[in-house]
């Protein structure tokens, strides 16, 4: 057995992304159980710090999407009471699950990030929603991508192609949050880089590449197996892959985040990456993006979240 002791991995939770977040934790697990660790998938609900206290894990591996996985808030928790776990610190989860704030930190960086304009739902409606449709269309053309600036998933995320869609696409993204990112809809390749850091440095591994049958990488797309053709490693030329490599290191570097963490770019015509968010939770399904980049960089996924548990206990030491 694994000397790392008792394990806990934390799935689930009360977010839009329960379902995702509880299929990222059981593929965790057993990829875990496969290198001989002793693990055990834990539910985020009223009763977790009692079982944290009564039965106390030697290091927590979280797995939740969303608010309580991607904002600070249970690593704060962890931090609390005195238990290592994963991934970064409850501030960098803060920036970065924060997409405007996110954007902002990598444009100061160098970064490119396409135009924006962040909308809390009280603005639209006091300042009526017509009128303030037509002053982001004036402001940044059409069409547009819209999305809560806070989630995950591409929920209550779409693409605006005229000023009717984009109502439409405002009142979608409302739906999963209060305010809603509006930006310009970059024409590119989309693509995904992870980087991981087991104690040598931070490093990107392959680039994947991604391909909807229907054009918008969605919620569907995601996570419907057979809906999305992908590339690991990506098509790009060998000089637009090391900048977006380097585009996602310096996300992680930036937004101080830790162990692993996930960037999401368009690629445009010459070669430039653009900025979309970070991810300190990337998914861990069957049809998510991170596990893809581990296996085409030759690693095998357990003995890697097996290194980065053993980085999070010796923090603690």
């Amino acid at each position: 057995m694994s000397d790392l002791g008792r394990v806990v991995v934390l799935a689930g939770g009360l977010s839009h992304e329960r379902d995702v977040s509880l299929r990222s934790g059981r593929r965790i697990a057993d990829a875990l159980r496969a290198t001989d660790v002793d693990v055990e998938v834990l539910d985020v609900d009223g009763r977790l710090l009692a079982t944290l206290a009564s039965d106390r894990p030697d290091v927590v591996f979280p797995a939740l999407h969303g608010a309580y996985g991607e904002d600070g808030a249970i690593r704060d928790v962890l931090d609390l009471v005195g238990v290592p776990y994963v991934g970064s610190p409850p501030d960098a989860c803060r920036l970065a699950f924060d997409k405007p704030m996110a954007k902002a930190a990598l444009r100061a960086a160098g970064v490119r990030t396409p135009d924006s304009v962040a909308l809390p739902h009280d603005t639209f409606r006091d300042l009526g929603a017509s009128a303030v449709l037509d002053a982001i269309v004036a402001r940044l053309g059409l069409p547009l991508f819209v999305k809560p600036t806070r989630g995950g998933s591409a929920l209550g995320a779409s693409v605006a192609r005229t000023v009717e869609e984009l109502s439409s696409s405002m009142v979608g993204a409302f739906a999963y949050g209060d305010v809603a990112l509006v930006e310009t809809f970059l024409q590119g390749t989309e693509v995904a880089v992870s980087v991981v850091d087991t104690g040598n440095g931070a490093e990107a591994l392959p680039i994947v590449e991604i391909i909807p049958d229907s054009g918008v990488y969605d919620y569907t797309a995601r996570y419907t197996a057979g809906t999305t053709e992908f590339f690991v490693p990506s098509r790009l030329a060998p000089n637009a892959a090391e900048k977006a490599a380097q585009a996602a290191l310096t996300a992680h570097r930036v937004l101080r985040l830790r162990d692993v963490s996930r960037t999401d770019l368009i690629v445009d015509a010459d070669g430039t990456p653009w900025f979309l968010e970070a991810n300190v939770a990337p998914g861990m399904t069957e049809t998510s993006l991170l596990p893809q980049a581990t296996a085409a960089a030759g690693l095998d996924a357990g003995v890697l979240y097996r290194e980065l548990l053993h980085r999070a206990v010796s923090r603690s030491t």
